[in-house]
């Protein structure tokens, strides 16, 4: 997984986004993340300290993993630009169709 500065990432997200449309799909994760790589063994819990906590965005298609860590002060911004990059990327969903015999099923179930 190649973590990547928050800017290039929504770059390579955005890239992301227009390689799924021909094919696949693109699956984003947000997670909590305190700058660890291992867990903390559970004799030295007795000292805690409250880390400071950023953010950590995956993202994937087929085999390509890209993931960038955001800090507690940035996330405001990068929340707003990821959001957007995100809502001119959604143009290319299908609806759904719904059909009508189900909707009478479930409303002769209640009478």
């Amino acid at each position: 997984m190649v973590v990547l500065e928050n800017s290039a990432f929504l770059t390579a997200l955005t890239l992301m986004y227009q390689k799924a449309r021909l094919q696949g799909s693109v699956r984003v994760t947000l997670k909590r993340y305190d700058g660890r790589k291992k867990p903390i063994p559970r004799v030295e819990q007795s000292n805690k300290e409250e880390p400071e906590y950023s953010c950590i965005f995956r993202a994937t298609l087929g085999s390509k993993k890209i993931s960038t860590i955001v800090t507690a002060g940035l996330l405001s911004e990068f929340q707003t630009s990821f959001s957007s990059t995100i809502r001119s990327n959604m143009d290319g969903l299908k609806k759904q169709k719904k059909s009508k015999g189900k909707r009478k099923s479930k409303a002769m179930a209640t009478q």
